[in-house]
């Protein structure tokens, strides 16, 4: 029996939502700007919504800006037009007075650019992945518009007082009866999850660029990746011997994908020197990545999951 659910790794905040969809009161943390931003919007905000009026006034008024984003990314990600759209956006958000306002706002902005990005991601230049969908043919502006739509639409009070935090997981404080679940950046020499690779540019947009390096070497204008113990095997196993420790008088649930290191049989070790009962949940998930049909079914995309509780 819990009360509070703290989601650790929160990334896109599903689990987050999901946990404060049950009523639970939920503490949603990661160190990427990006995910904080979403779940200030949508966890702990259990009311704002963005006014019609407020988002006319965002695209609209013109105010003079720093020309950041159209002078540093010319040419790389989107048209000209399309740069100095989101210079303007970001420069009229700074302005709004409500953090939920803003939080919003910063949101559907990240979502309107990942939208209008093929792929949704910013690890290549250009735009030779464009393949003529819709979300490549609409605008920008209507873009950001549907994006506040939707993000007003999952905006719900589920009588708790959530959280939204950005930092170090280790430092997210417990409560007694709360869960603490945990999905990692699981390290694999053979999969990449660098998210600041990925998505450095709304990661940028999330944090104003504030307190990163662009690395101008770069042919993509990245900055440099976050410090994470994740990034190595050695790395990860010492990061859950840490957090097992650390969150040893909660409920722990942990999410894990077989092609992951630490192994499954390491991870039950290093839990069970902190929990009388570990249990291990199959769950039946396959990953695929792209739309063509002989490689939805692909054999070679088949990942176990499992959900270890530790209790």
């Amino acid at each position: 029996h819990y009360n509070t659910a703290i989601d650790l790794f929160a990334g896109s905040g599903v689990v987050s939502y999901m946990f404060k969809s049950h009523g639970k009161r939920v503490i949603s943390n990661d160190h990427m700007h990006m995910s904080w931003q979403y779940a200030k919007a949508m966890i702990e905000n259990n009311e704002q919504h963005l006014s019609d009026a407020t988002v006319d006034r965002l695209l609209n008024k013109k105010l003079k800006t720093n020309r950041f984003v159209e002078k540093t990314f010319s040419g790389l990600y989107y048209s000209d037009a399309d740069n100095r759209l989101i210079d303007q956006l970001r420069f009229n958000i700074g302005e709004l007075i409500n953090p939920y306002d803003r939080a919003i706002a910063t949101s559907a902005l990240m979502r309107a650019c990942t939208k209008k990005r093929a792929r949704g991601i910013f690890t290549y230049t250009g735009f030779r992945y464009d393949d003529g969908r819709r979300d490549l043919q609409i605008p920008l502006d209507q873009h950001f518009r549907l994006a506040v739509k939707a993000i007003n639409n999952a905006v719900f009070d589920n009588g708790q007082r959530n959280l939204a935090i950005c930092g170090d997981a280790l430092n997210v404080k417990t409560s007694k009866n709360s869960l603490v679940y945990m999905d990692p950046p699981y390290y694999s020499p053979l999969s990449d999850n660098e998210y600041v690779r990925r998505y450095h540019f709304i990661e940028g947009i999330a944090r104003g660029w504030r307190g990163v390096k662009i690395q101008d070497h770069t042919k993509t204008k990245k900055f440099a990746s976050y410090a994470t113990p994740f990034s190595s095997r050695q790395g990860a196993f010492n990061a859950f011997e840490t957090l097992f420790k650390r969150f040893s008088k909660n409920i722990l649930l942990v999410s894990y994908a077989s092609n992951g290191l630490p192994t499954m049989d390491e991870i039950i070790q290093l839990m069970g020197r902190y929990k009388n009962h570990v249990d291990v949940i199959p769950l039946k998930h396959r990953y695929s990545f792209g739309n063509q049909g002989h490689k939805v079914m692909d054999n070679n995309n088949a990942v176990s999951e499992y959900l270890f509780l530790g209790h």
